[in-house]
Order: structure tokens, then C-alpha cells, then sequence
């Protein structure tokens, strides 16, 4: 793994996506099959492939005591390091000791070898599971020679490789290593689930081999927002499906003889929180992977998303609930049937064959209703609107009819327009190192507002400033973090996280949000769902931040527009 490690640390050391791209490509070349296939699963930051269910179930304090049974450290050190980096693997690696001071039987580590003790790790159970897991972690470490070499491992067993490198620059540098079409490379990933699987296939020329890996979520297509305007030139070419934008969960179906499941965007299997979605599903005729979303619907109308947390959060739906809170499935993608991987097919086309392969399915499953789009006359796209919030719901969708399904993009082939809530201005009171082309920088920010007795978080955004403002800020939190004994407090009192540095309250961000929610996750109560920072607000001071009453009325005002929606 020295030369394993050696590569990540070049790749997080340059922002250039090619030499990104030629680094691994390199490195995955000269490999034999076994550890090409382990390796190029670690660069994209996972253990196992996406479309393997196993978990290596290590908690932070089992590498820790793991680090201080093979390398001695003290409790003091290790604090220290841990404060000072924010990252499992830059704080433990150091402490690597070498062979003379050990007393543990030394092996090399190559991908393939730390891949075969991760899935030991991974198969441990019953009553001495624990253990089992504390000394396979010991044996890796004690594996290590090099600083460097600990520290890429601990990334990997704590799942947060974080050196800036997407699955999708993997699959251009498995292309490149051997010489294949980087888009039939990404169309094999997308199909199998498996990187490392296709990383072999492509040295040997067999990406077309490659099957459709069912209950491997594939990374959803993304819309690009568009604002609500009195014109709207991006619409002006090309033909458009229209549909609403509904205000429910991202789910996508994988269905096959053995078992139905519901996954959401956070690869969670929600068949559990609604049975009878799954249930609907069991009556498909073929194998297939179905994108689209759950919302809950009472007499024929939409409810709002809040409805659907109470059946998220769980794990015994009774009869009652089913009921109160009655769940529909709205489809409107489908990427695979069969043996058959549809991503690279025109949308019109997928929206066919999702017609035909729902003919059948009970009416918990829906196909979107659509309607093409004639011009971008901005006042037919104003009265569309409006009937889509009288539906309920929270806006449109344009999608290019031609459109391919691009897993994981987000790009001109698919729009989203809607209006949002008011936004918030906060205060951000710690920060964490980001991750993928982020990770050397502090782009994950917690925010809170003001409470009757000071800051109170009401949570965390990452997106919407520009790489030049992230870089700004992460030099000002860098030499703003907030001193030992205070930062001690910041923990003690908000309860922050595992890799969240507590800084100086000064930096004031506005906050924009799709809906407010209460929630006992954060300590002013609400949460907010899918925040994002529209901009830093240098002119204003932390004092003058928005406040808990603030947040009451907006969440109010939301509660009594949902009133007239019904």
C-alpha cells in the first residue's frame, strides 16, 4: 500500500483533473488483476463495491484503540492530533511505529491483502464481533511501515479518503490506463456497481460483458435551477417534457425476482418505511431500475415533505399510519430493464418503455404526467407553474426530450424551476474539511441563529460559493479556530461532531433552504432541507444575525401556505 498511499497523496497535492486522471491511470496499469480490482475500489473511497451490501461497522474509537495497541500512543498525543487535523488518518499515520518496536507478526499489505482482512473485518458477528474487529484492525496497522502508508489505510478503514478524486475522473483514468472510450467505461460503472470489476474488464476488453448490478444504486441525474424570471432563453432549443416538481423523497426502485428495494439518495433501502410501495413493485413483469420520487398524498392532492419524515423515521409502520399518512410512488426515469442498460437512450424513448413496464402496477405507482413544451413563452411557463403549486407541488421540471440519463451530473439536459423560502442569515460556528475535489479545504460549514441565551446551530451547507471564496475562507478559519479551552466548550455545549473545528462566530452566510422542519437534530429545534449558502455577508456583523424568533416565522409562514394549498 506504500505506493498506493503515495499516489493519493500526489493526487490531493494537484487540482489538475488530468493530472489527477494520469496519476491513477499509472498506477492502476502496473497492477496484476487482484489488486487492480481492490485499488481501483479505495480510489473512489469505498471499501467494498456499491453494489455489495457489506459494512466494515468501524467506529472511531476502534481504530483508535487499534492505533494505540500497535503504536503505544498516549491519550494526550492522540487528542492533541486529532484536534490539530480534524482527520483520522493525518492524526493516527504519524504515530506509525516500525517493525523493531513491534511485538505483532509483520505482513506486506497490497490492495488485495487489505482487501481480503477488510472483508474479514466485514464478516465478523455474534458476541465477539468487537473483538474481532479491534484485532483485524491491529494486524492492518501493524502491516504499515510508512507514515504515509497508516495514514491512506486509516482513510480507507474510516471511509474518508477525501483527496479530490470523483468516481467519474476513476473511470477517465481506467480509460486511459487502458486504452478504452471513457464513456464506455462510465456506462459499464454506472451498469455494474462495481469499479473494480470493470477496471479488469477494461484491461482485458470485456466492458461489454459487463451486466446491469441490480441493488447497486447508480447516482441519480441532477437539474440545474433556473430562476423564476419574465424570460427563459435556456428553454428556447430543443423539444422539453414539462412535469411537476414534486416536494417528496429521491427514490430509485431496483426490482428483481428476489427482492424489491427503494433506495434514496443516501443509498438507505426505504422499502421498510413504505411496504406498500414495495409491494406495488412486486407485480413488474421484468427486472428493472426505475428513478423517481415518493410523496405522500391524501385525496388525490399532495401533502408537504414533513409528512413523510414521520414514516422515515420509523421502523414499525402500522396500519394506522399507512392510513394517516398514505404514500405514492411518482415514476419518471427508467435506466435499465432486463439485461438491458438504457442510460445512453433518449429520454422519449426510456419514457416509452417506462409506460410499458408499469402496465400493471397497482395505483400506488404512477408514471409522471408530462407535456411538451411549445416555445419558452414565459407567460406559458408562468401559468404551468402556478397549476403545478395549485397541485401541490413545488414547481417544474424541463428535461430535453433527447436527453441521456448522466448518472451523478448536473447539466443543461434537465431544469428545475421553483420559488423558495425565505432565506436566513447565520452564523457559522464550525467548519469541517470537505470532500472529493474539496478535500483540502474547508468547505462544510454548521450555521446557527441567535437563541434567547446565544448561537444556536440549525444546521450545515456546502455548496454555493465559488472555489476562489472556499479558498479565502478556509486561509481565515485556518487562523480563526477557536483556542483549546474555548473549543473544548463549542464541543461540550453544541454537541459538534467528529471532524467539525469550532471557530471564532464572526463570518455571517446567507442561507437559502427548500423547507424548514421541526427537528431534534440541531439545539435551536428545526432543521432546514437542502440548505445551500447563497452568499458570504461581509457587511453584516455576527450580532446581527437572524434570530430563533426569525426562524418561528418563516416556518409559520410556511405552515400557512400549506393551509390554503390543503
Amino acid at each position: 500500500m506504500i505506493a498506493f498511499a503515495a499516489t493519493c497523496d500526489a493526487i490531493a497535492a494537484t487540482p489538475s483533473k488530468l493530472a489527477k486522471i494520469a496519476l491513477v491511470g499509472a498506477y492502476l496499469r502496473g497492477l496484476d488483476d487482484a489488486n487492480l480490482e481492490a485499488a481501483a475500489r479505495f480510489f473512489t473511497g469505498n471499501a467494498f463495491a456499491a453494489r455489495d451490501e457489506r459494512t466494515l461497522s468501524l467506529g472511531g474509537r476502534t481504530l483508535v484503540r487499534a492505533a494505540q495497541h500497535a503504536w503505544g500512543i498516549g491519550d494526550d498525543a492522540l487528542h492533541a492530533a486529532y484536534r490539530a487535523t480534524g482527520d483520522a488518518g493525518r492524526a493516527l499515520g504519524p504515530f506509525v511505529r516500525p517493525p523493531a518496536d513491534l511485538g505483532l507478526f509483520r505482513e506486506t499489505l497490497a490492495p488485495a491483502r487489505l482487501r481480503r482482512l477488510l472483508e474479514e473485518i466485514a464478516a465478523a458477528s455474534g458476541p465477539h464481533a468487537q473483538r474481532r474487529r479491534l484485532v483485524l484492525c491491529e494486524r492492518i496497522l501493524g502491516a504499515c511501515t510508512e507514515p504515509l502508508e497508516a495514514t491512506y489505510v486509516i482513510k480507507i478503514l474510516a471511509g474518508e479518503l477525501r483527496i479530490g478524486l470523483r468516481e467519474g475522473l476513476v473511470a477517465d483514468a481506467i480509460a486511459a490506463a487502458f486504452a478504452r472510450e471513457p464513456a464506455a467505461v462510465r456506462r459499464a460503472m454506472s451498469a455494474a456497481g462495481d469499479v473494480g470489476a470493470v477496471a479488469v474488464a477494461a484491461r482485458h476488453d470485456r466492458l461489454d460483458a459487463i451486466a446491469v448490478g441490480y441493488h447497486a444504486p447508480i447516482a441519480p441525474m441532477l437539474a440545474t435551477p433556473i430562476p423564476y424570471a419574465d424570460a427563459y432563453p435556456a428553454l428556447a432549443a430543443g423539444t422539453w417534457l414539462v412535469e411537476d416538481k414534486y416536494d417528496g423523497i429521491r427514490i430509485q426502485v431496483h426490482v428483481t425476482p428476489a427482492r424489491v428495494a427503494l433506495f434514496s439518495r443516501a443509498l438507505n433501502d426505504a422499502a421498510g418505511a413504505f411496504p406498500e410501495i414495495a409491494a406495488a413493485f412486486r407485480d413488474l413483469a421484468d427486472s428493472a431500475v426505475i428513478d423517481g420520487e415518493i410523496v405522500a398524498e391524501r385525496d388525490g392532492r399532495v401533502l408537504p415533505f414533513r409528512y413523510l419524515q414521520t414514516r422515515l423515521q420509523r421502523k414499525d409502520i402500522s396500519a394506522a399510519l399507512l392510513a394517516e399518512i398514505p404514500a405514492r410512488y411518482i415514476a419518471f426515469d427508467l435506466l435499465a430493464r432486463g439485461d438491458r442498460v438504457l442510460l445512453d437512450e433518449p429520454l422519449a424513448e426510456r419514457r416509452a418503455l417506462l409506460a410499458q413496464t408499469l402496465s400493471g402496477v397497482g395505483d400506488r405507482v404512477l408514471a409522471a404526467p408530462w407535456t411538451p413544451l411549445a416555445g419558452n413563452d414565459a407567460a406559458d411557463v408562468a401559468a404551468r407553474f402556478a397549476a403545478a403549486r395549485e397541485r401541490g407541488n413545488e414547481g417544474l421540471m424541463f428535461k430535453r426530450s433527447d436527453s441521456p440519463y448522466a448518472p451523478g451530473r448536473r447539466g443543461k439536459w434537465w431544469l428545475k424551476l421553483k420559488r423558495e423560502l425565505s432565506t436566513l442569515d447565520c452564523v457559522v460556528v464550525a467548519v469541517e474539511w470537505g470532500h472529493g475535489r474539496r478535500a483540502q479545504v474547508l468547505s462544510d460549514y454548521t450555521f446557527a441563529v441567535w437563541g434567547p441565551e446565544g448561537l444556536v446551530p440549525i444546521g450545515k451547507a456546502y455548496g454555493g460559493l465559488t472555489d476562489v471564496e472556499i479558498s479565502e475562507m478556509t486561509a481565515w478559519f485556518q487562523a480563526h479556530r477557536l483556542p483549546k479551552d474555548e473549543a473544548e466548550r463549542a464541543y461540550a455545549h453544541f454537541g459538534f461532531g467528529r471532524g467539525e473545528i469550532p471557530v471564532d462566530p464572526a463570518v455571517v452566510v446567507e442561507i437559502a433552504f427548500d423547507v424548514i422542519m421541526r427537528s431534534s437534530r440541531h439545539t435551536s429545534g428545526y432543521a432546514l432541507r437542502f440548505p445551500r449558502i447563497v452568499r458570504l455577508r461581509p457587511d453584516k456583523a455576527a450580532a446581527a444575525a437572524d434570530t430563533l424568533a426569525r426562524v418561528d416565522a418563516v416556518y409559520a409562514e410556511m405552515l400557512a401556505r400549506e393551509g390554503v394549498r390543503g
